[in-house]
């Protein structure tokens, strides 16, 4: 599979945002995964990487981002770095700074070397606690959760600006729900958008 007929495979499972796909198609996937995987890299599907980790099939990864409703210039926080993939996606759309706290830090590693490969610049990782959230830079347009949660990360909610969208699969191990949440005048508007299987996050609201 190359990343034309990826590209296609996803807008038939019904991404439409083009500023999604445009961004698929500009930041390569295979730079995001280990040397052995490269030939599965547009394969829909999850892929190792370092730590017991995984980059996360390239559908979902699309949905999610569709689903967070990107613009110009949203500030976006991403809990769990992983591949790196997402959050250079996530700059490619916004044309600004991303955020992303990863736990691990043989993963945060990795992360920072696939992103100097694919020459993304404006990611910032930080090795923390991502049940936390970064408040220093808080607030944001957009949160991103890409671990598996078992109940809503409201501290999290906290670092949202008004109007603001995050995304968080939650669940139990073995299976999740996909919540997008709104945060309008201080209260939460939530909509279910799928079940899920992600990697479990770590801490308070993981597991």
């Amino acid at each position: 599979m190359n990343i034309n007929y990826m590209l296609s495979d996803l807008e038939n499972k019904g991404i439409r945002d083009k500023k999604v796909l445009e961004a698929i198609k500009k930041i390569p996937r295979e730079d995001f995964v280990l040397e052995e995987f490269k030939k599965l890299a547009y394969e829909d599907q999850a892929l190792p990487i370092v730590s017991s980790q995984s980059i996360s099939q390239p559908y979902t990864v699309a949905f999610m981002l569709q689903s967070l409703e990107l613009k110009e210039n949203d500030k976006v926080l991403e809990i769990g770095s992983g591949s790196g993939w997402n959050s250079s996606l996530i700059s490619f759309i916004t044309k600004t700074k991303v955020f992303t706290v990863e736990f691990n830090k043989e993963v945060a590693e990795f992360a920072k070397a696939t992103l100097k490969k694919s020459k993304t610049k404006n990611v910032k990782i930080i090795i923390g606690d991502g049940n936390k959230g970064y408040e220093k830079e808080m607030p944001y347009d957009k949160i991103t959760i890409t671990a598996a949660c078992s109940k809503i990360p409201f501290n999290l909610i906290k670092q949202l600006k008004n109007k603001g969208i995050l995304l968080a699969p939650i669940g139990n191990l073995f299976e999740q729900e996909l919540i997008k949440i709104r945060k309008v005048n201080n209260e939460i508007e939530k909509e279910k958008l799928g079940k899920f299987v992600f990697v479990p996050l770590k801490g308070k609201y993981g597991f």
